[in-house]
């Protein structure tokens, strides 16, 4: 069940913290910060240096009219997810912009659950990056993204 913003005694949400490992996510914004929590793991796997996995407990504020997570909630994981990542594959980072965002909806998540995305970036070139990923509850494939980013100019330092 859902509170009202008025409710003078809501209900208590599930527990914030993110599973063991992850901390908060190093990049934020007042847009972020207003949705989230969101946090990241470090990827200790030889294939993937300098992967991390990028995560979130689904709160009541997350929720739809049905009690579940928003799917714009889910887009916007995707969205960090797939852009940090590629962003990152490279040093120094790139300048990426979403130009393109998908998403297969396969299920779901409700309140409580810890999501996860894991991202593949399959190529950042020197106009166009693109990357996708899967949003995973309790080890379940639940969300298919995919993303387009375009490469802008490159950040001045300072």
């Amino acid at each position: 069940m859902i509170a009202h913003m008025d409710d003078p005694n809501p209900p208590l949400g599930p527990p914030l913290d993110p599973p063991v490992g992850f901390e908060p996510l190093f990049r934020t914004s007042p847009f972020l910060e207003t949705v989230g929590p969101f946090f990241y793991r470090k990827v200790q796997d030889g294939d993937q240096d300098g992967s991390f996995v990028v995560g979130l407990r689904v709160l009541p504020k997350h929720a739809n009219g049905r009690g579940a997570a928003h799917g714009g909630l889910l887009m916007t994981l995707l969205d960090i997810a797939l852009g940090y990542r590629a962003s990152l594959s490279e040093t120094p980072p790139a300048n990426l912009t979403t130009a393109s965002l998908t998403a297969d909806f396969a299920g779901g998540a409700k309140v409580g659950d810890w999501v996860e995305a894991h991202v593949d970036v399959q190529r950042v070139g020197g106009r166009l990056a693109f990357a996708c990923a899967f949003l995973m509850v309790n080890g379940e494939r639940v969300v298919r993204g995919s993303a387009v980013f375009a490469r802008g100019a490159s950040r001045p330092e300072g």
